[in-house]
């Protein structure tokens, strides 16, 4: 009996504001929604401009030409406005007293990315939108050729640097070289590798020790770049443009030319001709037996061959 009262109850309040919607519609339908009676609200907590409230007036005028509340359209006008690249999203709705409510809240740059020669932005979604020709949002400026499912984690990157106070003096920007990504920073011209987009809190943890216990007592054009892609261990590369590199780049030049001119035998070079040869002459071992022999019989060997050489003319001629 409970629940049949409830169902009563509910069903009858609904009738009462399905009148009262219809009354104020069918009151206000004859009404035109003049300027005073258009109310925009820009929700996003980080201000941005790249559409203002006389962007959206102009919008709504053209979507609804005669002015009248019963003329216009909200589901069509709610998606024009949602179509807009900078708006993430749009709630469009009347009043019971005629008045037009637009909330809106645009999206927010997290990046700007300069790829292939085109600037636009990218936001904590991973949406790209183009850039404004009358608005551009402070950002991290990223170049490179960044793939699109890589967005949201370089989105996240951006969004630490941004809230560290050591991350966010020192790194200024993005770039990706050779499928690499790397910091560029403020101090020198030097650049902070960092490879690819995973364990980002740990490298820049082992960026940050090196600044505070080495670095700090460098010049920072000492070096070219600092890698901390490797895992537990920080690599660095001198600049060859700074003089007080010379010495430590001479020395280095150095010791690669001695390294270059040591010969490095192959095992299985072949032996040169010569060598060849004198391998295969017999040793003084081997002759010993021929050349120890007895007198007599050397002077046999003789007679016999002096002996056998005229029967060997002989023949010759008979034939």
């Amino acid at each position: 009996m409970k629940n049949k009262y409830r169902i009563l109850k509910i069903a009858i309040t609904v009738i009462i504001l399905g009148f009262l919607l219809s009354f104020s519609l069918k009151k206000f339908s004859g009404q035109k929604i003049t300027d005073n009676k258009i109310s925009v609200k820009m929700s996003e907590k980080t201000p941005v401009y790249f559409i203002d409230e006389k962007d959206i007036r102009e919008i709504v005028k053209k979507e609804n030409p005669s002015g009248k509340v019963g003329d216009l359209n909200i589901p069509a006008l709610e998606k024009k406005i949602n179509a807009l690249p900078a708006v993430d999203s749009a709630n469009v709705y009347l009043n019971l007293n005629g008045k037009l409510n637009l909330d809106i809240k645009q999206r927010v740059p997290v990046f700007r990315l300069n790829k292939n020669g085109r600037d636009f932005y990218v936001d904590e979604k991973g949406i790209e939108f183009p850039i404004s020709k009358t608005y551009s949002h402070p950002c991290m400026l990223v170049t490179g050729d960044v793939q699109k499912d890589e967005y949201r984690k370089l989105a996240e990157l951006v969004e630490k640097i941004d809230k560290d106070d050591f991350s966010k003096k020192y790194f200024i920007g993005i770039s990706k070289d050779n499928g690499d990504y790397n910091l560029l920073t403020s101090e020198g011209n030097y650049k902070v590798e960092i490879g690819d987009l995973d364990n980002i809190e740990f490298k820049v943890k082992g960026f940050k020790t090196f600044v505070e216990k080495y670095l700090v007592y460098q010049d920072p054009e000492k070096y070219k770049m600092v890698s901390v892609k490797y895992q537990n261990q920080i690599v660095t590369t001198l600049n060859p443009y700074f003089k007080e590199n010379d010495s430590i780049l001479n020395v280095r030049n150095k010791e690669l030319a001695k390294a270059s001119l040591v010969p490095v035998k192959k095992a299985d070079d072949k032996p040169k001709p010569a060598e060849i040869k004198k391998t295969n002459q017999p040793t003084s071992s081997s002759l010993k037996p021929k050349t120890v022999t007895k007198p007599k019989e050397i002077k046999k060997t003789e007679k016999k061959s002096t002996a056998a050489k005229p029967k060997t003319k002989a023949k010759i001629k008979i034939e």
